[in-house]
């Protein structure tokens, strides 16, 4: 492109020579030590847990020894499971123990009434009915003496735990906290306009009975009109506030108060939107109450959840402190909050919610947040048609010739970002076909060489060869590399403008890279700096020392949340273009106005290919030993495996299939690392093989998951049977009954068996299912069988009855119209498994966790 000046002047700006390339490694070190000292530290900062012999010196204050010892307490009960002892019996005195502790310390003040609450119902959890029968909570009411307000505050936890796991982190650990702070205000002379239900539920994991069975049920739970909620996906470190409201942003007035804040709008919409693998109890009391509130979870060190290794040991005290003194703040405000009179007069809208490393929380509505987002917008395009306009008076270019070069380095700057993007997705691939996708599982720094160095090669090896084909271009160094700027603000803010039309109020994230780049703008053409490339670039340098911190953060936060979520989260897709895609996301943001000041060296080009040289190192180390993703006990790959009987009949009675086997349900990608001790069980078997032919093909899937699993799961036929603690579960066609007209007719059934029964249902010869006794949502919907209903029981061990209706117009009831699938899992009781069993759990390697139990299934037509 031939550039022509209309300017025969003198020009106004410095022509700078480039720096000498070994300046470099100190421009790059300079971040680094960034992302070290402030970065690094504030991710894993938490607060030194106070101990008991502080308690007087500290009145009033959460008190993190008392909850440990809480904990260690409670944990020594083992794995609390739905329908054991240890959880119906055991934990409930446990817990009743506690509160009568609390009731002792109270002062005159308060008062505290306690009441153990069974109760049985169903729902809708995704695809899957879920229904229960004699599940436990352990319900806490505190307040004044006296007071007749009907508004409470609710602040639930489960006390409950996965088959196998003591649940130190999950989520024992917030029952402990629950319990000290309701110690704390009891035993206090603080005011408390407005009651507090603390809600102790016994059946999270089966999964959100007993807070579903609380919010439809219990007598205190149309007074709840606000809601802390209280999780883990991890062991330790910080707590997360990662929903609120919905629509009550006056929630985070009280929870801005907190003295350690720990809070992002992206984890609210990326839990919303189905990308992590769990559920939490905020969306039952969302759902079926109408409850708004605050849910906060750990989420560090995940690769302890749901494993035998969630124990007290790997639960810091210092946590502790730090959740204590968050729930105890939010406790006592939301308590005294006039807005929990009337919730509905202050439903306003979403909200935009970050913390800044923990030292401070910004909110503002969602409303305000379109406002800022297109005002920031608006001012960094008139700023950079300013600057540009300057460039032309300055430069000696006409401004056509200006704005020609800035629609050629705009181009070059999008086709940059989009091969950064394609080369960390190439990698991802690459790594999966070699079989090597999630070497950081446990070595996280690997994704800086196999991702974020490709990232930064593909973003500035097009500016560099474009800067070295133009080193005579009449417009200076510092002007094209500010045009550069120019262009990655405008690629951010076309992104920022289309993420707001859609309502993402992540869009947040954008307007601050917007911002911070406008502000070394504005600094620049007032000060004059623009004409200076190094005085430019220094201000360029400041400025983006906070949105590079604050983005950074976010990144290794993210990262060391979703990592070991990854470890469970099937092995469908390929983890690694995931990873890949969120670093090019969060690089864009803390790197895209860094990049092009490496135009500033000598050698920029061998420079950029040392980012290049790099990812293959990388590489290199991550197809090695080196990039090995598990480690035993710190970071497991996780297997579920049952060893079952299953039993099939026809509809004569026979059985068609009758065979003992053990299933495997692999949890992540890396399903061949286990392979040879696989198949030195048996012949295995693709379970998908088996879904053609079978209802949920025929075998003892735990729950919906299992099944959309089942084209990476196992099955390996062998001969020794299953040794089963009690009886195998019963079903008993109790009668049948025609209805109103002879084509319909009522089936009526009862089931025994253990505490975790899976019901398989599905209508034969053209049935139609017309009704049963069962949530109604799947036949209101007309959604077509098979339908899969998980039911547990806790201290309720009685008979299942229930009831089936059907049609049929095109044949008889003499021919086959019902068939029903019954599995049967016993998953608390690991001292009864055979000696056999145990050996073949055993032959698993060292780096894994096995979670096992044994099971049966059976089915039949009727």
């Amino acid at each position: 492109v031939q550039f022509n000046s209309k300017y025969h002047i003198d020009v106004d700006f410095e022509v700078p020579k480039k720096l000498q390339w070994y300046y470099a490694p100190a421009f790059f070190g300079f971040w680094f030590i960034i992302y070290l000292s402030l970065v690094n530290t504030q991710v894993n900062h938490i607060p030194r847990g106070l101990t008991r012999s502080e308690e007087s010196s500290h009145p009033g204050a959460f008190i993190a020894q008392r909850a440990e010892d809480t904990l260690i307490e409670l944990t020594r009960i083992g794995p609390r499971v739905v329908g054991s002892v240890a959880n119906e019996v055991t934990t409930v005195q446990f817990l009743r123990d506690e509160v009568a502790k609390v009731q002792a310390e109270a002062s005159e003040r308060f008062e505290l009434e306690v009441d153990v609450q069974q109760a049985s119902g169903a729902y809708m959890h995704w695809t899957m009915v879920n229904m229960y029968q004699g599940i436990q909570n352990v319900v806490v009411k505190l307040s004044e003496k006296g007071n007749t307000n009907e508004n409470y505050l609710l602040i639930n936890s489960h006390y409950d735990s996965v088959p196998g796991s003591p649940g130190a982190g999950d989520d024992g650990s917030m029952v402990a906290i629950m319990l000290e702070v309701m110690r704390v205000i009891a035993k206090s002379d603080e005011s408390l306009a407005h009651p507090i239900v603390f809600l102790f539920n016994g059946a999270e994991e089966n999964p959100l009975q007993a807070s579903h069975a609380f919010i439809t049920q219990h007598k205190w739970a149309k007074n709840c009109k606000a809601l802390i909620n209280l999780d883990a996906a991890g062991s330790g470190g910080r707590e997360i506030l990662f929903q609120s409201g919905p629509n009550h942003p006056w929630l985070m007035e009280y929870y801005r108060k907190v003295p350690h804040p720990f809070a992002n709008t992206l984890g609210e919409e990326i839990f919303q939107a189905g990308y992590i693998p769990s559920d939490t109890d905020f969306r039952i009391f969302r759902d079926f109450g109408g409850v708004p509130g605050l849910d906060m979870a750990y989420i560090f060190n995940g690769y302890v959840y749901h494993t035998k290794y969630d124990r007290v040991n790997v639960f810091p005290r210092s946590s502790f402190q730090h959740t204590g003194d968050n729930v105890l703040s939010l406790a006592k405000s939301l308590a005294n909050a006039p807005e929990l009179d009337d919730t509905a007069a202050h439903a306003e809208g979403h909200n935009v919610f970050f913390d800044f490393l923990g030292w401070f929380i910004v909110f503002y509505t969602a409303t305000t947040s379109v406002i800022i987002n297109v005002i920031i917008s608006v001012i960094a395009l008139l700023a950079i048609v300013i600057s540009i306009y300057f460039m032309s008076v300055r430069s000696g270019c006409s401004l056509s010739g200006v704005v020609a070069r800035f629609g050629v380095i705009l181009c070059i700057q999008l086709v940059s970002l989009a091969l950064a993007l394609g080369l960390a997705l190439l990698v991802a691939v690459f790594m999966d076909g070699v079989d090597r996708s999630m070497s950081w599982f446990t070595q996280m720094w690997l994704i800086i060489g196999l991702y974020l160095f490709p990232i930064i090669f593909g973003m500035s090896i097009l500016p560099a060869l474009y800067m070295e084909k133009t080193k005579k271009d009449l417009l200076s160094l510092g002007f094209r590399v500010q045009l550069f700027m120019h262009s990655h603000c405008i690629s951010l803010i076309i992104l920022l403008i289309t993420l707001t039309a859609m309502g993402i109020r992540s869009a947040c994230f954008l307007m601050l890279c917007v911002f911070f780049d406008i502000i070394a703008l504005i600094v620049n053409l007032v000060t004059k700096w623009h004409r200076k490339a190094y005085w430019f670039a220094i201000a360029v340098t400041i400025c983006q020392i906070l949105p590079f911190t604050y983005f950074t953060y976010i990144l290794t936060a993210l990262l060391m949340t979703i990592i070991p979520m990854i470890g469970r989260s099937g092995a469908t897709t390929n983890p690694d273009l995931g990873i890949a895609l969120v670093t090019w996301l969060f690089a864009i943001l803390f790197s895209g106005f860094i990049v092009p000041l490496i135009m500033f060296f000598r050698r920029t080009r061998t420079i950029v290919l040392c980012f290049f040289a790099c990812t293959i190192l990388f590489i290199i180390i991550a197809v090695t030993n080196a990039g090995f993703p598990y480690q035993p006990k710190t970071s497991a790959q996780r297997y579920s495996i049952i060893h079952a009987h299953r039993v099939l009949h026809n509809a004569d009675g026979t059985i068609r299939t009758d065979e003992s086997g053990i299933y495997i349900y692999p949890q992540d990608r890396r399903i061949n690392t286990a392979e040879d001790e696989i198949k030195a069980l048996g012949q295995t078997h693709k379970v998908s093989e088996y879904c053609d032919e079978e209802m949920f093909c025929g075998m003892p899937l735990y729950n919906h998951r299992w099944h959309k699993a089942r084209e990476h799961s196992l099955w390996i036929p062998i001969k020794e049977k299953p040794q089963i603690p009690t009886a195998y579960p019963s079903l008993t066609l109790q009668d049948t009954e025609e209805l109103e007209v002879s084509t319909q007719r009522r089936f009526n059934f009862s089931l025994t068996g253990p505490d975790h029964m899976t019901i398989f249902v599905n209508v034969k010869n053209d049935a139609k299912l017309l009704d049963w006794s069962f949530n109604k949502t799947l036949i209101k919907e007309n959604e077509a069988p098979p339908h899969f209903v998980y039911f547990s029981y806790g201290l309720d061990g009685s008979a299942l009855e229930f009831t089936i209706d059907v049609e049929k117009t095109t044949s008889t009831f003499d021919t086959p119209t019902l068939e029903i699938g019954i599995g049967g899992h016993w998953v608390h009781h690991e001292s009864m498994r055979s000696q056999s069993f145990n050996s073949h759990i055993d032959k698993f390697p060292a780096y894994t966790y096995v979670q096992a139990w044994v099971s049966t299934y059976e089915s039949w037509y009727f």
